[in-house]
């Protein structure tokens, strides 16, 4: 009979703050106090009342009882708890203490570090992470779990080389094919644990329209065949998700005790980790997958422009963050920030939509505004600070704007390093109708204060002049940040 191995993912972003300008942020030294959100304390002691606290309560219980699961704490929702919740905190100590309670190990942050092109990044932050678990917990995780459940092999080897028997992800049908997640697997020399996401889901997302019960689920586990079945849903399903009206916490404090009447056996991940690999897995960065939305992959992120626009800044950030809080730079790696700027139809659509506070739009704005500002600070202790103005990112209102005389284009530039690849994709009238006006004079000049370049461009006549122009003093200027 199978092994259930049951994983929680406990984890609250700090949210930024929804009317942040530069006028409040004007002569304001904490700033993680206008960028992030007021309400996050007021968040979080509602997640703690409505689940962390009666939820861990059943946990404990069942850990006593026999009852093996794992929890994957991300470090943004430990410092929140330090500060907001100690009482949530203790319980969550006690937990892993617990010989049947295993602690597994993930972005500090929450982070997409992981689709970084360079990997030292998401390294840095793991390392971060096995260190707080160390000092809170008192444990050194054995097994990974790449945020969201992000996975390709270059995370694998990422793992690999930092020590971890194995790592969590999703069982995906892209890459299993004909294969069950109900088995351990290998990629680049590492054990890869596959989450059964349609037994999972049934908890996380369809409990309360199934009226799921505990007896029920435990006969669908003992029903399935395979070595492990990986159960690991967010642990605010508990009471938080699903209310405890629902009935939510009564089917997690009975769960284990109808699974035990049924002759299952539970395990933690590394105890899996033990089991031989059936098969080995491929997944090339360019097919990377996850546990978000329908269609498993990274378009929870960074499926439109203005997701894909702010990943490219924050990850041009870094030489920013060099020369001021680092932590901050991380803090807007978060996960949570892009997945709230999703503009999806449908199922997806309506779980983004749960998660977030404000329209997407609305939050890419927020962000944009936020990491202008950051690196508005942070330029002003680099040695060249003219260069670093010139190349930090821009708010929406402040962007270039690509129009032809019918109208918008949907090209927009949000820093010199975008307006140089708009300027290879635009349409053709659009460069005429912006050239003949003097658009990118004055933006370059008045917004940018780079002067020299504005004068080079007014002389200039045809797209491949400008792009020459252009591309010329970028380089110039990420030199001069070197």
């Amino acid at each position: 009979m199978s092994k259930v191995c049951f994983g929680f993912e406990v984890h609250q972003p700090y949210r930024l703050n929804p009317k942040f300008n530069f006028e409040v942020a004007r002569k304001k030294r904490k700033l993680t106090d206008i960028y992030f959100s007021s309400k996050n304390k007021e968040i979080l002691k509602k997640v703690v009342d409505k689940c962390y606290i009666p939820a861990t309560q059943i946990v404990l219980e069942g850990l006593d009882s026999g009852f093996k699961c794992a929890f994957s704490f991300s470090g943004t929702l430990i410092e929140q708890l330090e500060r907001w919740g100690n009482d949530a905190l203790d319980l969550f100590k006690q937990v892993a203490k617990h010989k049947n309670s295993e602690i597994l190990a993930q972005t500090y942050y929450h982070s997409l570090a992981g689709l970084f092109e360079d990997k030292s990044e998401l390294e840095e932050q793991i390392l971060l992470h096995r260190s707080c678990m160390r000092n809170v917990f008192g444990v050194n995780p054995e097994v990974f779990e790449n945020t969201e459940f992000i996975f390709n092999n270059s995370v694998a080897y990422t793992a690999k080389k930092l020590g971890f028997k194995a790592v969590f992800t999703e069982g995906v049908e892209k890459v299993l094919e004909w294969r069950s997640p109900n088995y351990v697997y290998s990629c680049n020399g590492i054990k890869i644990l596959m989450r059964n996401y349609m037994l999972s889901d049934d908890i996380a997302f369809r409990f309360s329209s199934s009226l799921l019960t505990a007896d029920k689920f435990a006969g669908w586990l003992a029903a399935t065949s395979g070595d492990c079945i990986n159960i690991f849903v967010d642990y605010e399903t508990f009471g938080e998700h699903h209310w405890e009206e629902s009935g939510i916490l009564e089917f997690l404090r009975w769960l284990p005790v109808e699974c035990m009447n049924r002759g299952l056996e539970f395990a933690k991940p590394s105890e899996v980790a033990e089991f031989d690999a059936r098969d080995e897995i491929d997944v090339n960065d360019f097919a990377t997958i996850s546990w978000a939305d329908v269609e498993k992959d990274t378009s929870a992120w960074l499926g439109n422009e203005m997701q894909r626009t702010a990943f490219r800044e924050v990850k041009r950030a870094k030489t920013y963050a060099e020369h001021y809080s680092k932590d901050i730079w991380r803090y807007l790696q978060t996960s949570d920030h892009y997945y709230y700027m999703a503009t999806k139809g449908g199922s997806s659509g309506e779980v983004h939509s749960y998660f977030s506070q404000q329209n997407a739009f609305h939050a890419f704005s927020t962000y944009m505004r936020v990491l202008s500002h950051y690196e508005m600070r942070c330029a002003s202790r680099m040695k060249s600070r003219k260069a670093a103005l010139a190349l930090r990112v821009l708010p929406p209102e402040k962007a270039f704007h690509f129009c032809t005389s019918s109208g918008y284009t949907g090209f927009s530039a949000y820093s010199l390093d975008d307006f140089c690849e708009c300027l290879k994709a635009i349409p053709e009238d659009s460069v005429s109708f912006h050239a003949g006006r003097g658009d990118f004079s004055k933006w370059v000049g008045g917004v940018l204060g780079e002067r020299k370049l504005a004068s080079d461009l007014g002389v200039c006549r045809t797209r491949e002049e400008i792009i020459d122009v252009v591309d010329r003093r970028r380089c110039e200027l990420w030199k001069l940040l070197k």
